[in-house]
């Protein structure tokens, strides 16, 4: 029953969370401040994932296809529909998580156990507002673009990997990634990238909001926050995938 003890605390803190900040300047500026360092800052880890992974996608693509039975735009087709509604929205989000939140993780958890956050509460400021909600909402603006950005990269890495094949031409790869296109597609990638930023900023806050002891445990907290944020996002992909795609 400890996996309810934490459901029931987590939903407590989001509570205390979606209440009104104290001060929207002093908000507003913390929000553009997280949006920097949870998405510019993992700006160049997503791109070079993306154009390698798109090429391997691609190569791997155009060797099990090669078949006179199917066509060559088959390679372009397959690749953008990975990429587009697996690749980019689910690998990139966790390798996120690996990275913004175990980040978010420490850095709350380090104000938690230097009474940093203590130190909020008796000041009249809402910790969890001050502190998680900003990072939430700058992960669910900023990590579609990031997603996005991934997406084209991606592809374009997979018409290298296309051209380095010589199984099929660079012109049967982009008819390819043109064939069949819907719009739904994206939206639905999008759609999970901001309910997969959600799970990885307030997953790994609340792992460093309540932290107890000292360095070791912040970092323990960290592990636990990147383990945990990984496993959910993949269950919430399968949740989404067959309630949007079926």
């Amino acid at each position: 029953m400890n996996w309810l003890f934490h459901l029931g605390r987590y939903t407590l803190l989001m509570l205390r969370s979606l209440r009104r900040p104290d001060k929207h300047r002093v908000f507003f500026g913390r929000v553009l401040t997280e949006i920097n360092n949870l998405g510019v800052n993992s700006l160049p880890i997503v791109l070079i994932i993306s154009v390698f992974v798109g090429a391997v996608v691609s190569l791997q693509a155009a060797f099990n296809m090669d078949s006179p039975w199917i066509p060559e735009y088959a390679v372009g087709l397959t690749t953008r529909q990975s990429i587009i509604l697996e690749f980019s929205p689910t690998i990139i989000s966790v390798i996120l998580a690996g990275k913004v939140g175990s980040s978010i993780a420490s850095e709350i958890g380090s104000m938690r156990i230097s009474e940093q956050i203590e130190a909020l509460e008796i000041m009249g400021i809402n910790p969890a507002s001050h502190l998680i909600t900003p990072k939430m909402i700058a992960a669910v603006i900023i990590n579609p673009f990031l997603i996005t950005i991934s997406m084209v990269v991606a592809i374009f890495g997979g018409w290298l990997g296309a051209l380095a094949s010589d199984v099929i031409t660079g012109d049967a790869y982009i008819i390819g990634i043109k064939s069949y296109f819907k719009l739904y597609d994206v939206f639905y990638a999008l759609f999970k990238t901001a309910i997969f930023a959600f799970i990885i900023t307030s997953v790994a806050s609340y792992q460093g909001f309540y932290v107890k002891g000292g360095a070791i445990e912040v970092g323990r907290c960290s592990t636990q926050a990147v383990v945990n944020t990984s496993i959910l996002i993949i269950f919430a992909n399968l949740i989404l995938t067959q309630i949007m795609l079926t």
